[in-house]
């Protein structure tokens, strides 16, 4: 019995020695960390006075335990809290955006309830470590919702004649009607008169022309008016369109390579097959930065609390939801689902029969289904955009913000939070003629060769019932979300509802040809199907 308490004793005696030696500490936790026991290798972290922990912080191989997530997100979390608590200046230099990166990746591939669970702690040290890491992900997942938006530019473009076609077909067509202008003008300019035309430059001097008599001015007229007629044409009019559309798309493109290259430098092992679209891999990690940014604002202090106020920001993947949060808010949101439904209801009884009603539109039957499937996608737009200005205006006002203590940041999440149930609590009158304008705006810019759209009161009826549903869904926390993942070609029955066309024909392909109406999205669980034609 002796021995075995003097053996105890030892060891204790050991490990207390351990811990108050920066090289044996980093030892201690490098050889845990080895052997995947990192919650053994905190334990050693949360014993450590602020001196040896700066020194074992500097030199501890953040990159491996990066690599070991979410396994080692306790000891990382450990490792930045104690630092913290302990106010070790200077502090070291943690490697938190590549940590944060790590986690974008982790939760942008796997939603599981269990994963977020292990790393909504961590989230919340790194964002009260390095404040800066917000900003960055949040850069990062608007760099991504952008790139994604890019993709989506690569459409029909109408021609002269307003028919929509492919913008490379449209672009030859339209060199090709230069290319036949052009020849008739170099025609006529062999065919002008010596009075119109000459080539001593002194025949154009100020008093020549004044000498002209009444018939060479009426021969110079109609040469000129002639030439004029050849080259001033309407029909050639849209190249510098196609120009600019080429390149916006050429940027688009470029855009979205740049995100994917930083993926790939991020992750070396990203799967970037030739069958794989390259649209998931930036919503899955555009998705994964909207969770990070979510636990990031989870806490008012270091650490994650039940009821800390959410981001109010998000994208057009974000919506994780769990299951205490449904059945807490269940009822709100059966109603953001009742109100996205009703603006379908009113897509479908009003304002596609009125656009089937406008004359420009007939030769294209289903430029009617991209307008309203547009005028979706692009209220949510609009209303998380106005969501963000109005939110950033009262940090502005009040100089929320300014101060880099955990204190403050904790003040401002608690004004952001105050703010936002303010804004859901008057989301039945809070003013939208900013955000209605936006899609009205872009909707009729993209489409000019059908001005008759901004005469059309279902178009911006739907418009504002549109941006109203958003409104309200954008300030619901956690926020539903619209399914942006177009990507299926075969129909799913729990996510796709076939739209019926009215025709009498029963169409029994499961093949997607376009989406009407996007899904909205409870997290992963689809709470209003898509209407896609077949």
């Amino acid at each position: 019995m002796n021995e075995s308490r003097e053996r105890i004793r030892r060891e204790r005696e050991r490990e207390k020695n351990t811990y108050t030696s920066p090289r044996l500490a980093l030892r201690r936790v490098l050889l845990l960390a080895e052997g995947r026991q990192f919650r053994e290798a905190a334990a050693v972290l949360s014993r450590l006075g602020p001196g040896v922990l700066q020194s074992v912080a500097a030199e501890l191989p953040i990159d491996l335990l990066v690599e070991a997530l979410p396994h080692s997100a306790h000891l990382i979390e450990t490792l930045l809290n104690r630092l913290i608590s302990l106010e070790v200046t200077p502090r070291p230099e943690v490697q938190c955006e590549t940590v944060a990166w790590r986690l974008v990746g982790l939760l942008g591939s796997d939603q599981g309830s269990g994963l977020r669970a292990r790393t909504a702690r961590l989230a919340g040290a790194l964002v009260h470590y390095t404040p800066d890491t917000r900003d960055a992900i949040d850069a990062r997942r608007r760099q991504l919702d952008a790139a994604v938006q890019g993709l989506g530019t690569h459409g029909l473009t109408a021609d002269a004649s307003g028919t929509l076609i492919s913008l490379h077909v449209a672009m030859k067509n339209e060199l090709q009607r230069h290319v036949d202008v052009y020849k008739q003008a170099l025609h006529k300019l062999e065919e002008l008169s010596t009075v119109t035309v000459n080539q001593d430059p002194a025949s154009s001097s100020h008093q020549r022309l004044l000498a002209l008599s009444h018939a060479d001015v009426e021969r110079r007229l109609i040469d000129n008016k002639s030439l004029l007629t050849i080259v001033d044409k309407p029909a050639l009019r849209q190249l510098p369109t196609l120009v600019s559309s080429l390149a916006a798309r050429v940027e688009s493109d470029k855009a979205v390579l740049a995100c994917v290259g930083q993926i790939k430098r991020s992750d070396p092992t990203l799967d970037l097959s030739d069958t794989r679209p390259v649209a998931g891999v930036l919503m899955s990690y555009s998705r994964g930065c909207a969770a990070v940014l979510t636990q990031m604002s989870e806490g008012d202090s270091v650490g994650q609390t039940p009821t800390a106020p959410r981001s109010p920001t998000d994208s057009a993947s974000d919506g994780y939801h769990s299951d205490s949060d449904d059945s807490h808010q269940h009822p709100d949101r059966s109603k953001l689902v009742s109100q996205y439904a009703a603006v379908w209801a009113r897509a479908a009884d009003e304002a596609l029969p009125a656009l089937s009603a406008l004359e420009p539109l007939r030769q294209t039957p289903h430029l009617k289904y991209k307008i309203v499937f547009s005028i979706v996608v692009l209220s949510f737009r609009a209303a998380i955009s106005l969501r963000d200005r109005r939110l950033s205006e009262v940090k502005a006002l009040l100089g929320a913000g300014d101060g880099d203590s955990a204190a403050s940041d904790a003040a401002v999440a608690r004004l952001l939070a105050a703010a936002t149930r303010l804004l859901r609590d008057t989301a039945h009158s809070f003013p939208l003629g900013e955000a209605e304008r936006t899609v009205i705006n872009q909707v009729l810019s993209t489409l000019r060769e059908y001005p008759c759209l901004g005469g059309c009161g279902a178009l911006h009826a739907l418009v504002a019932a549109a941006c109203r549903a958003a409104w309200a869904v954008s300030l619901h926390s956690p926020p539903l979300r619209i399914d942006t993942d177009f990507t299926p070609v075969v129909m799913n029955p729990e996510k796709h509802v076939r739209f019926t066309l009215g025709d009498g024909r029963e169409r029994r392909s499961d093949l997607i040809k376009s989406f009407v109406w996007p899904a909205l999205m409870d997290g992963n669980r689809c709470v209003f199907r898509a209407v896609v034609l077949t």
